[in-house]
This record gives C-alpha cells, sequence and structure tokens, in this order.
C-alpha cells in the first residue's frame, strides 16, 4: 500500500513519474479521439488498424536488427507501425469503397491478414541472431514497467501534440460527426476530415502500442467516451470527460502495476478503464442502472397514485396493494378504504387535470406526443398559466354544449 501511495503522489521514483505521466497523456488523447470516432460510428475501424501495425513493426524491427545489431529502437518501430497502420487504414478504404462489401467485412479481412502476418515475422525474428527480441513481444499487450524515461518522454510529446490537434479541430469534426451533409453545404471536405480523423486515430494506437500494446490500445479509444456518454448529452462536455476518464484509468493503471513486479500495465490500465465504465454505467445519474431503476419506481409509484385518485372520484373498486398502500401512505384513504376528505378533495383536482389534460390532447396532438408521462404530472409543472386558463375555457365551453 505505501509503494502505490508513492506512486499517486509521484514520489516513487523520476521514471515512474514520466512513465505516468505519458500514460495519463496518452489516454487523454484516445479518449478525445475515440469519442470523435465513436460519434462518427466507426469504432471498429480502431481495432483493423491496431492489428495492422503488427507487420510493419516486425520489418521495421528486422531492418532495424540487421542494420545495427539491436533491432529495439522507438522511433524506427513507431514509424514502421505507422507505415504499416496507413496501409491497413488504406486496404479497409479501398475495400469499402472500390467493392459490394461493407465496412465492418473489410476490418475483418485486414484485421485478420495483417495480424496473421505479423505473426509470421515475429517467428521469423525469434530466430534472429539480434538483440533486443524479447522486449518486441511487449508491444503486443504492453511493456510500460520497462519504459525508458526517454521512450515516456517521446510518448508524452507525441500525445501532447495529439491533443494540440484535436483542440484545433474539434468544432469541424463534431460537424461531421453529427450532419455530414450539412458540413459539406458549409465548405468541408469532409472525405479529408474523416482521412484526418482516422489518422489521429491511428496515431494513438502507434504511440500506445508501448504502453498497452497493440491488442488493448482499442480500449482506450472505446471505453472512456462509451463511459462518458452516461453522464453527458453535451458533445463537448462528453470529450473533455473522455480524456479525463482515459487520463484516471491511466493515472490508476500505471500506479497500480508499480505495487509488486511482474504486473501487466496495459492490462491495469484497460481494466481501470472498465471500472470506470462499471462506475458509469451502473451510477450515473441520468442513464446508470439504478437511475433507470429509481425512475421506474417513481414512474410505477406515480401511475397507482394517480390511477387510485381517478378510481376514488368515480366511486370505482380499488383492489391493487401497492395502489391502496399508496392512498393510505398519502392519508387519502382510511384502512377500511373509505376515502378521507384530504383523499375526496385530492381525488376531485385529479378529474379535473385528467379533463384537462383530455382537450389538450384533443387540441394540440402532435404537441402531446412530446410530453413524457403527460397526466401524470401536476399541470401546472407542464404548462403555463395562460395555456392552462386556455384549457379552462375550452373545457367550461364543453360542459356548456353538452347542457
Amino acid at each position: 500500500m505505501e509503494t502505490w501511495w508513492q506512486a499517486l503522489t509521484f514520489t516513487l521514483g523520476y521514471n515512474t513519474g514520466v512513465v505516468t505521466l505519458g500514460a495519463m497523456l496518452l489516454a487523454a488523447g484516445a479518449g478525445m479521439v475515440g469519442t470523435f470516432v465513436l460519434l462518427r460510428k466507426r469504432a471498429l475501424v480502431s481495432d483493423a488498424i491496431s492489428h495492422a501495425t503488427l507487420p510493419g513493426l516486425a520489418l521495421a524491427f528486422i531492418v532495424v536488427g540487421l542494420t545495427t545489431g539491436d533491432g529495439r529502437y522507438l522511433p524506427a518501430l513507431l514509424l514502421g507501425a505507422a507505415a504499416s497502420a496507413a496501409l491497413g487504414l488504406w486496404a479497409v478504404q479501398a475495400i469499402s469503397d472500390h467493392t459490394r462489401l461493407g465496412e465492418d467485412a473489410a476490418i475483418g479481412a485486414v484485421l485478420s491478414t495483417f495480424f496473421a502476418f505479423g505473426v509470421v515475422l515475429i517467428t521469423v525474428i525469434q530466430s534472429m541472431t539480434v538483440l533486443g527480441q524479447s522486449g518486441l513481444t511487449g508491444y503486443l499487450v504492453g511493456a510500460t514497467a520497462g519504459m525508458l524515461a526517454s521512450e515516456a518522454k517521446l510518448i508524452a510529446a507525441c500525445a501532447l501534440g495529439l491533443l494540440a490537434a484535436v483542440l484545433m479541430l474539434r468544432r469541424d469534426l463534431l460537424l461531421l460527426c453529427f450532419d455530414a451533409d450539412f458540413a459539406r453545404t458549409q465548405g468541408l471536405n469532409t472525405r479529408r476530415l474523416d482521412l484526418v480523423l482516422l489518422m489521429l486515430l491511428m496515431a494513438v494506437v502507434v504511440i500506445g502500442l508501448k504502453v498497452t500494446g497493440l491488442i488493448l490500445i482499442v480500449a482506450l479509444t472505446i471505453i472512456p467516451p462509451v463511459a462518458a456518454r452516461f453522464w453527458t448529452d453535451q458533445p463537448m462536455h462528453m470529450v473533455a470527460l473522455a480524456a479525463m476518464l482515459g487520463a484516471l484509468a491511466g493515472y490508476l493503471g500505471v500506479t497500480l502495476s508499480s505495487v509488486r513486479e511482474g504486473l501487466p500495465t496495459g492490462a491495469l490500465i484497460v481494466l481501470s478503464a472498465f471500472v470506470l465504465f462499471l462506475v458509469s454505467f451502473l451510477f450515473s445519474p441520468r442513464r446508470g442502472v439504478l437511475a433507470s431503476l429509481l425512475a421506474y419506481r417513481r414512474l410505477r409509484r406515480r401511475i397507482h397514485l394517480r390511477q387510485g385518485l381517478l378510481a376514488l372520484c368515480r366511486d370505482e373498486p380499488i383492489f391493487d396493494d401497492l395502489t391502496l398502500a399508496l392512498l393510505r401512505r398519502q392519508g387519502y384513504i382510511r384502512r377500511d378504504g373509505v376515502a378521507t376528505q384530504a383523499g375526496i378533495i385530492a381525488a376531485k383536482d385529479a378529474e379535473h387535470e385528467e379533463r384537462l389534460w383530455s382537450v389538450y390532447r384533443s387540441r394540440y396532438p402532435d404537441d402531446a406526443l412530446h410530453r413524457e408521462h403527460a397526466g401524470l404530472v401536476p399541470i401546472h409543472e407542464v404548462l403555463s398559466p395562460d395555456a392552462i386558463m386556455a384549457l379552462e375555457t375550452q373545457l367550461m365551453g364543453r360542459r356548456e354544449v353538452v347542457r
């Protein structure tokens, strides 16, 4: 526990602090880019890009290893991974644009082919007499614990550049995600914007190879935005919240991995992101499971109480136990089921409101469809006094006609 506290407070060591900051910046950038990718409904593309990095990574290792005797040179490996990912991205676009196959089929074909080729190259590398083979497998699932300070600084610098690019392009990207046709009418080149978004995604994947690995980096582009979606409807708030949740996941994952030697940092980062998603899924005040259950209970009780009051006014028998319990709790009926004075008044008010809502539905049928739970909420909380007065006048006119 003491070791974890030192890691949390950045007092465990220089390298650990630099790695933690680098992972946080990367995860924040991944959350921001992932938000736009999620809103654009292209989340699976990140999976294809991540798996497409493996053959380029392996080829770069072979070239550098044969040239220098040690293939573990991070800039060259990232460059090779980026080139391979770009080729995979081009293949997905070409297949989906020039054939009858959908994007999901193109992603499946590119993902499996590139990854299989990468596995073959890694097998070849294991038989080579160069240094660094043992560290290459860390790019599959991440190897943050063995990261050098220079590598962490490079990742942090790239992540900062990625964050700056997202902040500069956020308005155009949001317009692309929500209404591509309108974006075209505003003079935006949507095809180029799509390409820029995918290039940003590719940058996240390539930079994250060292932190979480090509298999797990996809989680950082999907889980934080999905978790953020539970808390807000505002797109820019969602972008900011996804960045914060991603940074928190990176912070918790790296610090937890420092507690004991051998703990997988990339996996712990992803598990931390999943815990944040689970908290959002369960406890979000708007879309969380708990909030939905409480809202359902409130709606159910409101319906039963309303129907019970209407039954009292119409002198109809009430058999439902929950309705009877709610009426007793509110003091509207006695234990023997007889209405109290307060119950009679509340029942007449409920009947009157029901008639007003009936007039409203007949007069404004289209608007009534968009009124959530119309008739269950007191009418003065939904409509203005002038609107209620107009309904009262029309209701009086109906009574005069009946007479």
